[in-house]
């Protein structure tokens, strides 16, 4: 392998925790309706409701996505409000592209 492909490589095994959050069907639902509402935010029971997936089925995908900084929450009283934070995310996986074009060249 030569090495702009290893580094590609090296880059995909670094990245396989926001790959793999990536991968799920319901999470990626998630993160559209999320996008969808950037300026307010929303609860739990926003997305169960706009899912029709169970509470617990949500709070489950909502902490792999955190664990990842692909989603970010704050606290109005008794509910969390969760967010889009991508910039970070966005600019990994920018990365592992630009690597893979290198790659190429």
């Amino acid at each position: 392998m030569e090495p702009k492909q290893k580094a590609a490589l090296d880059e995909f095994i670094n990245d396989l925790d926001i790959l793999n959050a990536l991968a799920d069907k319901h999470r990626q639902q998630i993160i559209i309706l999320l996008g969808s509402r950037l300026k307010q935010g929303m609860t739990v029971g926003d997305i169960t409701t706009q899912l029709d997936i169970s509470q617990p089925a949500v709070s489950h995908h909502l902490k792999i996505l955190r664990s990842v900084n692909i989603v970010d929450s704050t606290r109005n009283g008794l509910e969390n409000t969760y967010h889009l934070t991508l910039d970070d995310t966005l600019e990994r996986l920018e990365r592992i592209v630009k690597l893979i074009r290198e790659s190429n060249a």
